[in-house]
C-alpha cells in the first residue's frame, strides 16, 4: 500500500515537472512563431498577454467556484500595484522576445538573479554569503559575454529586455512579500490579479502595440495558422501558471532552480534549431557560464539556508537554557503564570 502511494506521488511529481518544462518551453516557441516576421508577424505582444490573462482569469473563476482554491482578502491598491508591475514585466518580456533572438531573450532572463539580489539588498537590506556573491558574478560575466557576442541585439530590443528584467525582478520580490503578508498561495494571488491584468492589457494593449510596432491590430489579417498559435499560446500560458503553482508546493528551492536550468537549455537549443541559424563559440561559452553560475547560485543559496537554520536552532537552544535558568531563579511558583502569558501572546 505504501509503495503504491510512493509510486503515485512520484508519478504526480514527474507530471508536474514535465508539465512545467513543456508548457514553459512551448509558450516561448509558440510566441516566437506567432510574433516573428518569418512566422505569422502577429506583432501585438501586449494584446496577446491580455488574451493569456483573460483565459487564466476564467480558469481562476472556475477553480474558486468548484472549491479547488479559496479566495482570500488582499487590499485593492496592493492588487493594482502588483498588476502594474506584472503587466510591465510580461509586456517587456514579450517585446524582448519579438525584437531579440531567442538566445538573447533567454540569457537576459538569467540576469534577473543578480538584479533580484541587488534589489533585495536595497529594499530589504538583505545580505548574502561569499558563495552567493561569487555565483552572481559568474552569471553576470556569462550574460555579458552573450550580450557582447550576440549580433541580433538592437537598441529597442535591449531597452525592452532591461525593462523586462527590472520589472520581473520587482514582481518576484512583490510576490514573496504579498504571500507572506496575507498568507496567500501563488495560484490564489494569480486568480485575484488575472482579471485586473486582463482588463487593463486588453484596453491599453492595442495602443501600446501600435506605439511600439506602428501597426494596428484591426488591420491584421488573421489566418487559420495565426488563430491556432494564439489559442495554443493561451492554453500553454494557463498550463505554465498552474504547473508553476504545483511545482512550488512539491519541490525544494534547488530542484526548482534545476528545473529552470533545464528549461533554459531546452529554450536555447530549440531557439537555435528553429529560429537562429548562427550560434557562435562565444555565444555557447557565455550561455554555459551563465548556466554554471545559476547552478552554483542554487547550491550557495541552499547552503546559506541550512547554515541560517542551524544558527537559529543554536540560538533557540541557548535562549531556552537561559530562560530555564531564569525561571529556576525566580521560583517555580511563577512558572505557570508565565506559561499563561506566553499562551496569550501567541494567540
Amino acid at each position: 500500500m505504501m509503495e503504491n502511494e510512493k509510486k503515485s506521488s512520484a508519478v504526480s511529481d514527474v507530471g508536474a515537472w514535465a508539465m512545467n518544462v513543456i508548457s514553459s518551453v512551448g509558450i516561448i516557441m509558440a510566441n516566437k512563431q506567432l510574433m516573428s516576421n518569418k512566422g505569422y508577424a502577429f506583432s501585438f505582444a501586449t494584446t496577446l498577454t491580455g488574451f493569456h490573462f483573460a483565459v487564466t482569469a476564467l480558469v481562476g473563476l472556475v477553480s474558486n467556484a468548484t472549491g479547488y482554491s479559496a479566495s482570500k482578502y488582499v487590499p485593492m491598491w496592493e492588487l493594482l500595484w502588483f498588476s502594474i508591475v506584472a503587466n510591465m514585466s510580461i509586456t517587456g518580456m514579450n517585446f524582448s522576445l519579438m525584437f531579440n533572438s531567442v538566445g538573447f531573450y533567454q540569457i537576459s532572463k538569467l540576469s534577473m538573479i543578480p538584479v533580484v539580489c541587488v534589489m533585495e539588498w536595497i529594499l530589504h537590506n538583505k545580505h548574502y554569503s561569499r558563495e552567493v556573491k561569487m555565483s552572481v558574478v559568474v552569471v553576470v560575466i556569462g550574460v555579458g559575454v552573450c550580450t557582447v557576442t550576440d549580433v541580433k541585439v538592437n537598441l529597442k530590443g535591449f531597452l525592452c529586455a532591461c525593462l523586462a528584467v527590472l520589472s520581473t525582478s520587482l514582481q518576484q520580490i512583490s510576490i514573496g512579500s504579498l504571500q507572506q503578508k496575507y498568507s496567500i498561495g501563488s495560484f490564489e494571488l494569480l486568480s485575484k490579479t488575472a482579471p485586473i491584468q486582463a482588463l487593463s492589457l486588453l484596453v491599453f494593449g492595442p495602443f501600446i502595440d501600435y506605439y511600439l510596432s506602428g501597426k494596428l491590430i484591426t488591420n491584421y489579417k488573421i489566418s487559420t495558422g495565426a488563430t491556432f498559435f494564439i489559442l495554443l499560446s493561451c492554453s500553454l500560458a494557463v498550463f505554465c501558471n498552474v504547473s508553476q503553482y504545483l511545482c512550488i508546493g512539491r519541490f525544494s528551492a534547488v530542484s526548482f532552480q534545476v528545473l529552470g536550468h533545464m528549461k533554459t537549455v531546452c529554450v536555447l537549443t530549440l531557439g537555435w534549431l528553429l529560429f537562429d541559424s548562427e550560434l557562435t563559440f562565444q555565444n555557447i561559452m557565455g550561455m554555459l557560464l551563465a548556466v554554471v553560475g545559476m547552478v552554483i547560485y542554487s547550491w550557495a543559496v541552499e547552503v546559506e539556508k541550512k547554515s541560517n537554520a542551524k544558527t537559529s536552532l543554536h540560538h533557540m537552544k541557548n535562549s531556552l537554557t537561559e530562560e530555564e535558568i531564569r525561571l529556576l531563579k525566580d521560583g517555580v511558583e511563577k512558572a505557570p503564570l508565565q506559561d499563561v502569558e506566553l499562551g496569550e501572546s501567541k494567540g
